[in-house]
């Protein structure tokens, strides 16, 4: 695993060599792999979901990816796979969190684990947990965890489908969309990896806010 994490380290400070690299190694079948990784196993939430799927973009653009010759058919193609592994990502996280929730309901308190915020989530994602698996789709490490945690709280299943199936397209269609149309500007081309820092960033920032000022804001 850390050489795997040290890897992306490496790949992700030079978006040419992410892009060589998922070239020679599969293809956009790696991307396919890796968001699925990120969205539906617990292991997945330091994987790069944002940046990849803009590099998989570029790479529909600049090159001629199987199986088809034609760039209007490798588009849908590769947005619906890509787009299915995200889905698929959400339904194994959930399986999980459904299959291990009685474990913590059971599970006394501890300075670190509460029951009452397992209740909290329950009750949040009945009554907008629609509105959390759609945005978290946008957010690292919040789309690894929100399909376990619905998993857990026992959220709807034909809810949860239904807005992860929305969130997926949303997220891959945006992100891979933006990489396809902008791939071939000679800016993006020159400051590619200023790009891919500035949507790590971006995506990233979300986060890291909430659990320094929400933190805070709870203690006071």
């Amino acid at each position: 695993m850390h050489e795997v994490i040290e890897l992306l380290k490496t790949l992700l400070a030079d978006p040419d060599k992410l892009m060589a690299f998922i070239r020679e190694n599969g293809g956009l079948y790696v991307v396919m792999a890796i968001v699925f990784a990120e969205t539906g196993l617990f292991v997945g939430f330091f994987l790069p979901g944002d940046s990849l799927l803009f590099i998989a973009g570029i790479i529909l653009a600049t090159t001629t990816p199987e199986p088809f010759n034609s760039d209007w058919l490798n588009l849908p193609y590769w947005l619906s796979l890509i787009s299915g592994a995200a889905i698929l990502g959400n339904m194994t996280g959930y399986w999980l969190g459904k299959k291990s929730g009685n474990m913590w309901f059971e599970r006394k308190d501890t300075w670190l684990f509460k029951k009452k915020h397992l209740i909290q989530a329950h009750d949040f994602y009945e009554k907008k947990g629609g509105l959390a698996i759609i945005m978290g789709r946008f957010l690292p490490i919040v789309r690894t965890f929100a399909p376990l945690i619905a998993g857990i709280v026992s959220m709807s299943y034909k809810k949860f489908l239904s807005y992860s199936v929305v969130g997926a397209i949303a997220w891959v269609g945006s992100m891979t969309l933006a990489g396809y149309f902008l791939g071939s500007n000679e800016f993006v081309k020159k400051h590619l990896e200023v790009i891919v820092i500035g949507i790590i960033l971006v995506t990233t920032a979300p986060v890291i806010l909430k659990m320094v000022f929400g933190g805070k804001k709870a203690k006071a």
